[in-house]
């Protein structure tokens, strides 16, 4: 199923949070702007991302039975915006789909897709950890990956390496 139709089935639906839909960026370098890659994807509002994640596995139609991966990005360091950026697999119906919502640098919250998604508990700690998001009603926002006393978001393109961790040099 093409992005269109997607969208279109879910609007149809009444399904919450959906803001529209985007094509990928031209081929034609002077026409590309930053932020935009190759697959076509659905933008959401991130404070209704459960609702739409339940649709897309629960409608008959798209049948999104996989959560293929969920990470974020920062696309500049003066930027106001960190992007979550969802990718959903259909085994049955052999289709995939995008997913991007916008979350400002000054609120990074947003509700947790595990109630949803299982394979998003471990791909939310790591966005929490690495770009400082809290996902609301997440079931264990342990760290995975740095110590519980590391200071700061080392994938935000603001971050400052430290130069020293406990007395060891980091340089």
């Amino acid at each position: 199923m093409e992005l269109q139709a997607i969208h279109d089935t879910l609007t149809a639906a009444g399904v919450a949070g959906l803001l529209g839909c985007d094509e990928p960026r031209p081929s034609n370098k002077k026409e590309k702007d930053q932020g935009r890659s190759g697959l076509p994807f659905l933008m959401v509002d991130p404070a209704g991302i459960v609702p739409l994640l339940t649709a897309c596995r629960d409608m008959p139609l798209l049948r999104f039975d996989l959560l293929i991966d969920l990470t974020a990005a920062d696309p500049a360091a003066d930027g106001e915006d960190l992007w979550v950026l969802i990718q959903l697999l259909s085994l049955k119906h052999r289709h995939r789909l995008a997913i991007k919502a916008c979350l400002p640098k000054s609120a990074l919250s947003m509700p947790s897709a595990t109630a949803v998604y299982r394979a998003a508990d471990w791909h939310e700690r790591e966005c929490s950890e690495m770009f400082g998001i809290t996902f609301e009603g997440h079931p264990d926002p342990r760290k995975i990956l740095l110590p519980d006393d590391w200071d700061g978001y080392p994938l935000r393109k603001d971050y400052e390496f430290p130069t020293e961790y406990h007395g060891i040099s980091c340089e």
